[in-house]
């Protein structure tokens, strides 16, 4: 039986906010003087999924209440630190941590000072656990595009820092990718990499318009299920998909394991990666997400190897750092 606790991975599509272990949310609840249950099945109530939700934005409404503890540069530097350390016990050896500075502004924390911040987490996290830790930083589809234009813009010369890219997350189902397509475009000058959250609310059209703007890495993208159409249109472009297994079957993304799309991408010879989305409030881990690909799928050591080179060679490191991680792979494989 292949004990994927062993095997050494890599992961494209982790949310800071949705990541907060408990250890550390009690600690940032103290330090904010907000109070939370003492017992942590209490706690883990507050801030994890149980079974199915409703909706993407029932699934969303988690992250209100770890909001108010990620308001102060300390804090956000903290997260991310044990984010890098909680990727570290699942062997990881690449991460890409992605996070909205805006909603870390409550409290007259600026946009650069909350990425910063973050930035310093996780590099002294990569320096404490020998994760090789990067930041992308991510854009509400919902908010106002000015807004977005003016976030991106002054955070554009961080990437000397760990800044290697940008996303686009929040309210898929009410702001299409073609209602983006400016702001879209806007991020694409800056000269950075973009990864997209696209076919979580079961509209494939939405992965299909990213792929002709040019992006070349997909979120989720669930709704490709069951569509050959759109399944060729996805492996003809190059694309790679960060699939959340765990979170697609939690918000409705998948009804079923039998309409999540793996196999068909996979027979397809789609580029696949494996991630957990939101080790916190999808209450998984990366192992845990290796575990039910061989339960599910029988996933084997070798495809394992192959989605992790996707991992690498799709990810936003530079080439070099991915010749290393690469043969690092080839190594433990």
């Amino acid at each position: 039986m292949l004990n994927v606790n062993e095997l050494v991975k890599t992961e494209l599509h982790c949310h800071l906010d949705g990541s907060l272990s408990l250890g550390v949310i009690r600690q940032l609840a103290q330090m904010a003087k907000i109070t939370i249950p003492a017992e942590d099945e209490a706690l883990r109530k507050l801030v994890s999924v149980h079974g199915k939700v409703d909706s993407l934005m029932a699934y969303l409404k988690l992250f209100d209440f770890v909001r108010p503890l990620l308001q102060t540069s300390t804090a956000l530097e903290l997260a991310a630190y044990d984010l890098v350390r909680q990727a570290a016990s699942d062997k990881v050896i690449y991460i890409e941590v992605r996070f909205a500075p805006e909603l870390s502004t409550d409290q007259d924390l600026t946009i650069l000072e909350a990425v910063s911040a973050v930035l310093v987490g996780l590099n002294r996290g990569q320096e404490d656990f020998g994760v090789v830790a990067k930041l992308l930083v991510c854009g509400l589809k919902q908010t106002n595009t000015n807004q977005t234009k003016e976030l991106f813009s002054a955070i554009a010369d961080l990437a000397p820092k760990g800044l290697v890219g940008f996303d686009f997350a929040g309210n898929e189902a009410d702001y299409p990718t073609e209602e983006l397509r400016d702001i879209i475009q806007f991020t694409q000058s800056l000269g950075y990499p973009l990864t997209f959250h696209a076919g979580e609310c079961g509209c494939v059209t939405n992965v299909i318009q990213a792929l002709e703007l040019g992006i070349r890495r997909i979120g989720h993208g669930t709704a490709l299920t069951r569509n050959p159409e759109a399944i060729q249109a996805f492996v003809n472009s190059g694309a790679t998909l960060e699939m959340c297994l765990t979170s697609n079957l939690q918000t409705g993304a998948a009804d079923s394991i039998e309409y999540f799309p793996y196999r068909e991408l996979v027979e397809a010879g789609a580029n696949i990666t494996i991630n957990t989305d939101n080790r916190t409030v999808s209450n998984t881990t990366l192992n845990r997400e290796y575990q039910l690909f061989v339960e599910y799928f029988r996933t084997s050591k070798a495809d394992f190897y192959r989605f992790n080179q996707n991992a690498i060679q799709a990810s936003f490191a530079s080439e070099e750092e991915k010749k290393v991680l690469l043969e690092l792979l080839d190594q433990q494989y």
